[in-house]
């Protein structure tokens, strides 16, 4: 009896830790990748390629790009949002399969394994219509918010954005974009350094209250990052990539989001 009781008591402590286990929220106990499930790594905070919706919901032009690869290779796809700063120790972890949203492969080329490009952006400023600044000499002495880790980051911390970094009165790293444009509303800022078409879709219907400079920081293009060597599950994805950009839904999806197609595919 004492031998069952034993073996009782100790089934249920071993339930007990796995119940604890299965039911931690924390990052630590993500869901391992599996051969059945696409784990996108994602900014929440970056539309019209990653973000929350008014419903609660992940949605964005690079969320429904991963879906739609996903369904066609029969794998179910999982959203995982990532702080940005966090993305390499995420991809290192095996948290998450992917990064794609809106991911910059210039100056990151020997970081990841990346898909195909398959859209340019550029990196741009965004000011107050009424601030009086209408080009980039105009932000002598100003203060740029940007966000940590971003591309804008990175460019204007090369040696030859020296002197237009040196010019201003403060460059400030913020979490996310959304931060970011709070500051500029409040005044806090004088301008805003992001992608171009973050700025679009930030500034969208409020056009008389802000404006993108013509200067461009840098010019880029966006891919899929996989963590190095993972060439098979990169494969893979260029393969469904090219198919959607032949069938015309890389074009359907792109046209929701931006009204024209973006597609560098096969150009």
């Amino acid at each position: 009896m004492r031998v069952k009781r034993l073996v009782a008591t100790l089934l249920v402590g071993v339930l007990a830790l796995a119940a604890v286990a299965c039911g931690s929220s924390s990052k630590s106990s993500k869901l391992q990748n599996t051969d059945d499930t696409f784990v996108v790594g994602f900014d929440q905070n970056f539309p019209p390629f990653g973000y929350v919706d008014d419903n609660g919901e992940y949605t964005g032009f690079d969320i429904e790009l991963a879906q739609e690869v996903a369904k066609r290779l029969d794998m179910e796809c999982v959203l995982q949002p990532i702080d940005w700063d966090a993305k390499d120790l995420e991809l290192e972890a095996g948290t998450i399969d992917c990064i794609w949203n809106g991911f910059t492969m210039n100056g990151r080329e020997d970081s990841y394994t990346w898909s195909d490009p398959y859209m340019n952006n550029s990196q741009v400023f965004v000011v107050r219509e009424d601030s009086g600044i209408n080009s980039e000499e105009d932000l002598a002495g100003k203060i740029v918010d940007v966000q940590k880790e971003s591309s804008a980051e990175t460019a204007l911390n090369e040696d030859d954005m020296a002197s237009l970094t040196g010019s201003f009165s403060q460059l400030i790293s913020v979490a996310d974009y959304n931060t970011a444009m709070m500051d500029l509303e409040s005044g806090a800022v004088d301008a805003v350094a992001m992608d171009k078409f973050v700025a679009l879709d930030q500034i969208n219907g409020k056009e008389d209250t802000y404006k993108i400079l013509d200067y461009e920081i840098s010019s880029e293009q966006y891919g899929v990052g996989f963590a190095l060597g993972n060439t098979d599950l990169r494969d893979k994805v260029n393969k469904i990539l090219k198919e959607m950009n032949e069938d015309g839904t890389f074009a359907e999806i792109s046209e929701k989001w931006f009204g024209t197609d973006v597609s560098i595919l096969g150009k």
